[in-house]
């Protein structure tokens, strides 16, 4: 049976377009690489992350970034903190939602 407590799945406005999207995720993923030991690559237009006790993929189009994520145990109980710091970059970087 499939635990969908632990998962995230976020999609959000992409305004700034394809390219500009991908260098501003790029350089969320650098930060966070430095900071967590977070290891990513892409796939085309996709990039996926881990480390431990998280995986999970951004994947972009001109419309939407869309974050997913499977949390381990331990971070499981964080998911809500978590999911609110995902979205308060998003708005940070992309701009408002709406």
């Amino acid at each position: 049976m499939k635990n969908c407590m632990s998962d995230i799945d976020i999609r959000y406005p992409n305004h700034l377009g394809l390219t500009q999207a991908r260098a501003t995720v790029e350089e969320i993923a650098r930060k966070l690489s430095e900071r967590f030991g977070v290891d990513y690559q892409w796939v085309d237009d996709a990039l996926s992350f881990e480390r431990s006790g998280v995986q999970g993929r951004i994947a972009l189009d001109d419309k939407d970034v869309h974050v997913t994520a499977k949390l381990g145990f331990l971070l499981a109980a964080m998911k809500g903190p978590i999911e609110a710091e995902i979205r308060r970059v998003l708005a940070e970087k992309l701009g408002p939602a709406e």
